[in-house]
C-alpha cells in the first residue's frame, strides 16, 4: 500500500497516513502528561502471515520482519555558517534544547510495518517522484499484501539550506528515508552530511546522472534549479510547442475536423473505447500534435484518413471480452435503455465491430496494429513513439500489418 501526499513548511508533519503508520516515540527527557497514550504496536493479522510464509516457501526465502531501531546521538546539531556564501555547512555538538527539532532521539524504534520516504527538490519534484514510483514499482509483491506499507511525502522548492535542514530534521525524527535532486552541488552536499550524520538511508538521484554528463561533455554544470534567476526562461519555444499540440489535439478528438488530419503528427484510429482520447491527450503533452478517428460499423470513414501519409497512422484493437465489459459499464453509467444498450455493448457487436476494424487495418498494412488490452496509456505510448520515431530515422520497420 502506497500513499502520498505533499508536505508545506508551516506544518511539516505529515498529516496523512498509511493504515500501518508509524507513531512517532515521546523524548526520554520530557514528562509523559496524563493525556498521552503509549504508542501502540502495529500487529499483523494471522492471514497476512500465513501469506507471507507461503510466499516465503514459494520463493525459497526468509521474511524478515524484525523491529527495526534507529539510534541518534541527542544534540547533534547543523549549523549553518552565514558567513560562507556557498552554504557550507559546520557540524558541532550542542545541548538538546539548541538542537531544536533533533532533541528528544536518544533512540528511536520503528516498527518494520511502515515507512516513509521523503522526496526533497529545489523544483518541482517531478523528477524524484516519478524516480520513486519507478522503484516502488519492483516491491508490488509485498505491497499489495501490506507486509512493507510505504508512504511518500514531497517537498518541493527547497531552496536554502535552512528549509532543507527542517526536513531532514523531521526525516530523521520519523525514520525516513530521503530521496533528493538538488542541482546546486552544495546543497547535494549539506544533505548527504546530514543524512550521514543522523543516519538517514538516502538517496541522490541528479547527482550522479548530472556528473556523468559533465564528463562526458567535458562541461561543468551551472549548478543552478531549473527555475533560478540566469537560467533561460522556463516559457521556451519547446513549452509552446507543447500548448499548441495539446490545443490541436483536443480540437481533434473523435474524428472532429477531419480536413486537419494533413497536420498531425500521430492519427489514432480505433472503435470505441480502445482508450484513443487519453492516448491523444498524453502524447500531446509530449509535444506531438495527435488526431484520432472512432471506427464504427456502417459509418464511412473521412476520406482525408486515406489520403495523408500512411506512416504517421496506427491502429488500436482490444480483446472482445475486455471491450464487452468496458462498454457495459459505461452504457450503465449513461443511464443507456436496453434498446440502445444492446446496440453497443452486446457481444456479438462487439465481435462484428472489432471484425470491421481489422478489415480495414489489413486494407493499410503499412498502419501498426497495437493490442491495448492490459496495457497502461504510458505503455501503449512509449509503443507508439517508439515506431513513430523508427519510421522517422529510416530505422528497419516491417512494411506488413504487424500487432504490438
Amino acid at each position: 500500500m502506497i500513499s502520498s501526499t505533499t508536505l508545506g513548511f508551516s506544518n511539516l508533519t505529515p498529516t496523512t497516513t498509511t493504515a500501518s503508520s508509524v507513531s512517532e516515540p515521546k523524548s526520554k527527557s520530557e514528562p509523559a502528561s496524563p493525556s498521552d497514550k503509549p504508542s501502540r504496536k502495529i500487529r499483523s493479522s494471522p492471514q497476512l502471515n500465513r501469506w507471507s510464509r507461503a510466499r516465503a516457501v514459494r520463493s525459497g526465502r526468509k521474511l524478515d520482519r524484525r523491529v527495526q531501531k534507529i539510534t541518534s546521538t541527542a544534540g547533534s546539531l547543523v549549523r549553518i555558517d552565514s558567513n560562507n556564501s556557498s552554504n557550507s555547512i559546520n557540524w558541532e555538538s550542542e545541548s538538546g534544547e539548541e538542537s531544536g527539532g533533533i532533541s528528544g532521539m536518544d533512540e528511536t524504534e520503528v516498527t518494520a510495518g511502515g515507512k516513509s520516504i521523503y522526496m526533497v527538490s529545489d523544483g518541482t519534484g517531478w523528477t524524484a517522484e516519478h524516480s520513486v514510483n519507478a522503484a516502488l514499482g519492483q516491491f508490488e509483491h509485498c505491497l499489495v499484501d501490506r507486509v512493507c506499507p510505504v508512504s511518500t511525502h514531497l517537498f518541493s522548492g527547497i531552496d536554502d539550506v535552512e528549509r532543507l535542514m527542517e526536513v531532514i530534521k523531521q526525516a530523521a525524527k520519523e525514520g525516513a528515508m530521503l530521496v533528493y535532486t538538488l542541482a546546486d552541488p552544495s546543497m547535494a552536499e549539506s544533505a548527504k552530511q546530514a543524512c550521514q550524520l543522523w543516519g538517514i538511508p538516502s538517496a541522490d538521484i541528479l547527482g550522479p546522472i548530472t556528473e556523468s554528463i559533465a564528463s562526458h561533455l567535458g562541461v561543468s554544470p551551472s549548478g543552478l534549479p531549473r527555475w533560478a534567476r540566469g537560467r533561460s526562461s522556463s516559457l521556451s519555444e519547446d513549452y509552446f510547442r507543447r500548448i499548441e499540440a495539446v490545443e490541436f489535439t483536443i480540437k481533434q478528438d473523435d474524428g472532429a475536423l477531419p480536413e486537419n488530419l494533413h497536420k498531425a503528427d500521430i492519427v489514432l484510429a480505433g472503435v470505441s473505447r480502445t482508450g484513443k482520447t487519453p492516448l491523444s491527450i498524453y502524447l500531446s503533452q509530449k509535444g506531438y500534435k495527435v488526431a484520432n478517428v472512432p471506427i464504427v460499423m456502417n459509418v464511412k470513414l473521412p476520406s482525408a484518413l486515406f489520403e495523408i501519409d500512411p506512416e504517421k497512422v496506427f491502429g488500436l484493437t482490444i480483446n472482445a471480452v475486455v471491450l464487452h465489459t468496458i462498454r457495459s459499464a459505461r452504457s450503465r453509467t449513461l443511464g443507456f435503455a436496453e434498446d440502445i444498450r444492446s446496440n453497443y455493448s452486446e457481444m456479438d457487436h462487439v465481435k462484428e465491430e472489432l471484425e470491421f476494424a481489422a478489415k480495414i487495418f489489413a486494407q493499410n498494412p503499412v498502419w501498426p496494429v497495437i493490442e491495448v488490452t492490459g496495457k497502461a496509456i504510458e505503455e501503449t505510448a512509449a509503443i507508439v513513439l517508439r515506431l513513430f520515431h523508427d519510421r522517422k530515422n529510416r530505422c528497419s520497420m516491417p512494411r506488413i500489418s504487424k500487432r504490438y
